[in-house]
């Protein structure tokens, strides 16, 4: 097997994540925290989630400014109004997940934009393995190669090679020999 992989890391989190990735995947996080619990028992499991981050440029290193916008759109049981989902949301989600110092009177929330989310999972949505290579990875940042990860044995260069070239990315980082890289591998 052959192909181009791609390592990215950055130095805006601890996790050497793009904060808008980091983000969007602890909003799903707290969703399925929240539905084993109490706190929202309405919470089905399909959910999709998109933060945009402002960033300013500090010599080619991406420092995050504010979040401008939040997507979540959740399945959910279909007895709870919109109003009460966008509540929850609002309060025991992003407010409990996002610092508050990346909030402010001008970032825009999309919840639930398409209105009633019921029917969700290979139900609702007919994706196969694979499709969603991007949030996969770096949520648009860095390059991707094209190959998928899920789905597929860790001995596939596309996947390993990715895995490999992340590990040389954030070693690079984490010795403070750059702020942010892209490592591309050939396989």
């Amino acid at each position: 097997d052959q192909g181009l992989m791609f390592g990215y890391a950055t130095d805006e989190t601890p996790e050497c994540m793009p904060l808008t990735i980091l983000l969007a995947h602890k909003l799903n996080a707290k969703m399925k925290e929240l539905s084993q619990t109490a706190a929202c028992p309405w919470i089905r499991p399909d959910s999709k989630t998109q933060v945009t981050v402002e960033y300013r440029d500090d010599h080619g290193a991406m420092e995050p400014v504010r979040v401008h916008t939040v997507v979540i759109s959740v399945q959910h049981h279909p007895d709870i109004s919109l109003e009460e989902i966008r509540a929850d949301l609002m309060e025991k989600v992003i407010r409990a997940v996002i610092p508050a110092k990346f909030l402010d009177d001008r970032t825009v929330y999309h919840l639930l934009p398409s209105g009633k989310f019921i029917v969700g999972g290979p139900q609702g949505d007919a994706g196969l393995t694979g499709r969603k290579i991007i949030v996969d990875t770096y949520g648009g940042w860095g390059g991707h190669g094209g190959g998928a990860f899920s789905g597929k044995d860790y001995s596939k260069v596309d996947r390993s090679g990715a895995y490999a070239a992340r590990w040389v990315a954030k070693s690079l980082v984490k010795a403070g020999l750059c702020r942010r890289v892209l490592v591309q591998v050939h396989g």
